[in-house]
C-alpha cells in the first residue's frame, strides 16, 4: 500500500520576484516534508518532473534538486511527459515503493515557462513536444493540434463552443476559491465568446494560461509512515497509455483513446468495476473542450453527452 503522507503546492502565475524554480522547489519540498511529519534524512528517493530542460535552462535537475533540498545519497529521477510529467512521476514513485526499492519518496513538479523565456520562444518550444519534424518545424504547436482534434468531435457529435465555453465558466469559477489559482475569475460565456480567437474553435478563454509554480508529495510506504500519518490517502490505482504522436495517425483523431487505456489500468488496480463508482473527478487538460473529450475517454459521460451534463451541473 502507498501512501500520501505530505503534500505542498505553491501559488500559481508569473513570477516577478526574481525567484527561480530552485526556490520554489526547496519551499515546497519544506513544506511537505513537515506535512508527512518527516525530515528529509527520512527520504529514501527523489522523482523530479518538469516539461523540458529548455523552459529551465537545466539539464539534469534531478541532482541539481537534490543537492539543493539536502538528499545526499538519496536515489533521483527525472521524469517527463510533456503534460502527463506529473503523473508518470508519481507513478515512477508509486513503482519504487512497491517494488521494495524505496519506502518513502518525494515527487517534486516545477515550471518555469511564464517567466523564464521569451513568449515566442515558449511558443515555439511547445511545439516540439509533438513531433518535431512533421510540427515544430512547420510551425504547428499544441493549440492548434487540439483545435484540430476538438474539431473532429465536434463534428461526430453535434455540439458547438457553448457547450465548452461553459468549461471555461467553471473552471474558472471554481479557482475563485482556491488561493493558489492563476486566474481565478467570474466570467461568463459570452465573456468567453467576446476573448481573441487563437485557434477556431478555442478562444483565449478556452486555453489554459503558462504558469510559474512547484508542487512536492511524499509518498510512503504505510509500514514507513509515521504513525500520526497512517490514516492519509493511499493510491488505490494507477496507470498511463500514450497513442500515435502524430494525430493524422490516430484512429480516431476526435478521441483521447490513451486517456481511456490509462484510466481502465487505473481502474483495475482499483477494484472499479464501474466508473460510474466514481464520487469526484478532477480532469485536467489545457484547452476547455478537451475536458468534453476526457470525461468521454474516463467513461464518466456517455459520447457526446458531457456537455449536457455540464449544464446540468452533474460535476
Amino acid at each position: 500500500m502507498v501512501l500520501v503522507v505530505g503534500t505542498a503546492i505553491s501559488q500559481f502565475g508569473r513570477r516577478r520576484d526574481r525567484s527561480n524554480f530552485r526556490d520554489w522547489v526547496l519551499a515546497q519540498f519544506d513544506a511537505a516534508v513537515a506535512d508527512a511529519d518527516l525530515t528529509p534524512n527520512d527520504i529514501d528517493a527523489l522523482v523530479v518532473a518538469s516539461e523540458s530542460d529548455l523552459f529551465s535552462l537545466q539539464i539534469n535537475p534531478a541532482s541539481v534538486i537534490a543537492d539543493d533540498i539536502g538528499l545526499r545519497g538519496a536515489a533521483t529521477l527525472r521524469v517527463e511527459g510533456g503534460g502527463a510529467s506529473g503523473q508518470l512521476a508519481v507513478q515512477a514513485g508509486v513503482a519504487m515503493i512497491l517494488a521494495g526499492t524505496a519506502r518513502r519518496v518525494a515527487v517534486i513538479g516545477f515550471e518555469c515557462g511564464a517567466t523564464q523565456l521569451g513568449s515566442d520562444a515558449v511558443v515555439r518550444l511547445y511545439g516540439f513536444s509533438f513531433d518535431g519534424p512533421g510540427d515544430a518545424s512547420l510551425g504547428i504547436g499544441p493549440t492548434g493540434l487540439y483545435a484540430l482534434s476538438m474539431q473532429c468531435y465536434m463534428a461526430e457529435h453535434g455540439i458547438g463552443p457553448a457547450d465548452f465555453a461553459a468549461v471555461s465558466v467553471k473552471n474558472h469559477g471554481n479557482a475563485r476559491h482556491n488561493p493558489g489559482a492563476h486566474l481565478p475569475l467570474e466570467i461568463s460565456v459570452d465573456d468567453v465568446f467576446n476573448s481573441p480567437l487563437v485557434a477556431s474553435p478555442y478562444r483565449r478563454l478556452d486555453c489554459s494560461p503558462i504558469s510559474d509554480g512547484a508542487a512536492a508529495i511524499i509518498l510512503s510506504a504505510r509500514a514507513a509512515a509515521p504513525a500520526s500519518r497512517r490514516r492519509a490517502a493511499r493510491i488505490a490505482g494507477i496507470g498511463a497509455a500514450g497513442d500515435r504522436v502524430r494525430m493524422g495517425d490516430r484512429n480516431h483523431p476526435g478521441r483521447f483513446e490513451a486517456k481511456g487505456a490509462a484510466a481502465r489500468k487505473a481502474y483495475a488496480m482499483a477494484g472499479v468495476d464501474d466508473p460510474a463508482m466514481i464520487g469526484v473527478a478532477e480532469v485536467y487538460d489545457a484547452y476547455s473542450g478537451s475536458e468534453l473529450q476526457a470525461l468521454e475517454a474516463l467513461g464518466l459521460a456517455d459520447p457526446g453527452k458531457a456537455a449536457h451534463l455540464l449544464r446540468d451541473q452533474v460535476f
